[in-house]
Formats: C-alpha cells, sequence, structure tokens
C-alpha cells in the first residue's frame, strides 16, 4: 500500500492513488462478468447460458478460421492448377508440417488419415485464438468509444471491451479442448484394440499380481492427469504474459501517482516500462506458436499412445 501525504496533493497525484493495477489486470484477462453478459439467454438447470466475453471470442475465432479454410480450399478445388498459390500454399505447407511431424511420427500412417482432421482443427484454432490476444483490437475499439462513439454502460460495445479477448486463456475452454482429447483418446485404443483390449492396454501382460495393485490406479490417475496438464498448460501461458506486461505498463502511472507528477511516469515508461513490455511482447509472438504446437504435439502423443500401446 503506497504511504500518501495528508497535505493537498495535485490532479496527477491524486489520478494515481485512484489507479489499482490489480483491478486493471484482473478486469483486462477475466471473463466478462455474469451480471453483465453479451447476449442474455435463459438459465439451464441452474447454468446461466447467458454469452460472455470469452464465449463471444470462442465462436468469433471458431467462424473466422471455419470461413476462412473452407473459402481457400473451395477456391483451390475450382481452380485447374494442381499447385497452390498465395494463401492456399501457406496453408498447405502448415498442414503438411503438422501432419509429417506431428501426427505420422506419433500416431502411425495407417491412421493418419482419420486423425489428421481433429489434430490440425486443434492446431488451426488454437494458434488463431492466441494471436487474436495480440492484436489490440478491444483496446482501439476502446479509445473510439471513449472519444467517438460515447455509447452507455448497458451498450453492447461497452460490455464488450471489457474482459480478456484471449478465450485460450480461460480455463474453461482449454477444459473442454482437453476433453475432447481424453474422449479421443479412449476411442483411438477402442478403434485399435477393441473396447476391452484398450483398457487392459493400460498396463503391461505378465507381470506379478501384487504389481498390478499399484499399476492399475496409477494408470488410471495418468488418465485423467493428462488432460488436466493440457488444460493448465495452455491457459496458464495464455494468460501469464498478458499479466506481465500489465503489470510492467501500469508502473508508469504508479510512479506518476506517487510523485505526484506525470513526468515522473514518462520517465519510469520510457526507461523501464516500455523496452520491457515491447521484449515480452515478442516473447508472447514465440508463446502464441510455441502453445498451439504443444498442445497440438501432446493431444497427437496421447492418441498415438492408445493406438500403439505394444510401444
Amino acid at each position: 500500500m503506497l504511504m500518501v501525504p495528508q497535505a493537498p496533493v495535485p490532479e496527477a497525484q491524486a489520478a494515481g492513488q485512484a489507479f489499482n493495477p490489480g483491478d486493471l489486470i484482473l478486469g483486462h484477462v477475466s471473463n466478462t462478468p455474469l451480471a453483465h453478459p453479451l447476449i442474455h439467454l435463459p438459465t439451464v438447470f441452474g447454468i446461466d447460458l447467458s454469452v460472455t466475453k470469452h464465449v463471444f471470442m470462442l465462436w468469433a475465432v471458431a467462424a473466422t478460421v471455419f470461413v476462412v479454410i473452407t473459402t481457400l480450399v473451395q477456391r483451390f478445388v475450382r481452380q485447374e492448377r494442381l499447385v497452390p498459390a498465395g494463401p492456399m500454399n501457406v496453408l498447405e505447407i502448415g498442414v503438411e508440417f503438422i501432419r509429417d511431424t506431428v501426427i505420422e511420427p506419433n500416431i502411425s500412417r495407417k491412421w493418419s488419415d482419420l486423425w489428421t482432421p481433429l489434430i490440425l482443427t486443434f492446431f488451426l484454432f488454437i494458434l488463431c485464438a492466441n494471436m487474436v490476444g495480440l492484436i489490440p483490437i478491444f483496446d482501439v475499439l476502446g479509445l473510439l468509444n471513449h472519444y467517438v462513439f460515447h455509447a452507455g454502460e448497458d451498450a453492447f460495445l461497452t460490455r464488450l471491451i471489457h474482459g480478456g479477448p484471449v478465450a485460450t486463456g480461460n480455463y474453461n475452454v482449454t477444459a473442454a479442448l482437453a476433453t475432447i482429447t481424453f474422449i479421443a483418446t479412449i476411442l483411438a485404443g477402442t478403434l485399435a484394440h477393441g473396447f476391452i483390449k484398450h483398457w487392459k492396454n493400460l498396463v503391461p501382460p505378465g507381470l506379478p499380481a501384487p504389481l498390478y495393485v499399484l499399476l492399475i490406479p496409477m494408470e488410471i490417475v495418468s488418465m485423467f492427469v493428462r488432460p488436466f496438464a493440457l488444460t493448465m498448460r495452455l491457459a496458464a501461458n495464455m494468460t501469464g504474459g498478458h499479466i506481465a506486461i500489465l503489470a510492467i505498463t501500469s508502473f508508469v502511472f504508479i510512479f506518476a501517482g506517487m510523485f505526484g507528477t506525470w513526468m515522473a511516469g514518462a520517465g519510469i515508461g520510457v526507461v523501464f516500462s516500455v523496452p520491457l513490455a515491447v521484449g515480452i511482447s515478442g516473447i508472447e509472438i514465440i508463446v502464441v506458436l510455441v502453445q498451439a504446437y504443444v498442445f497440438t504435439l501432446l493431444s497427437a502423443v496421447f492418441i498415438g499412445m492408445a493406438i500403439n500401446a505394444h510401444h
């Protein structure tokens, strides 16, 4: 807590006292409160189905990926040339990279045609959802609303600019993606070996009976730990970078309030906050790509482990 003198303070310092970095950070990375949802929907079985900011971004990213990929593929199919060009060429390079380096080495070529659509959907959706957080769309909308539109508190635009834009920073979203991987793993093992054989493959055969008392519970726990790890890894990495950048830029307003002048905030911003925030933003670009790849890779590994149990 900042110690503030009892004497009258300038306007800059008063503004600095009102600034709360915790509220700023939580407001930026959190979901839109259900008390003020973007779209009101009824409550079903005690669950409020209203659309919040992250649900809206989930729909927007999914629709964008579907429309863009479908348009590129259909346009290429209608063409007479066999070699793609432009955006379709980039898409083909990405598809071949994921297929050749992630899917076939882990799942096997025999089953790659079946599981490639799911793995590619994971990669494209997570990558695009992560990239949204690097584009200051809603910050620009907030400035336009403040200086141009002047929308009311209950307006859709005002509610839209509050909350974090990164849907993959929400643990509910990443848990849903991890649950799909969990179900796909069981389905893959069942299709490859049969339902009973899949569950038998959890532990190796031929071991002394007392070892199964230890191995079976451990393997069951491990089966549930995998989707939990996928959930936490993606959401934590996508949220952590935003929190770090916001915390660093908050020093501008904190120092302006401490010293009662905007020059102190500008000085700490030029010397410390802005260079460090730019550096972390550069790291965030790498994190966006790496986390989409890691989630995709681990999903392929888990599915491959169920199929290639003998390995």
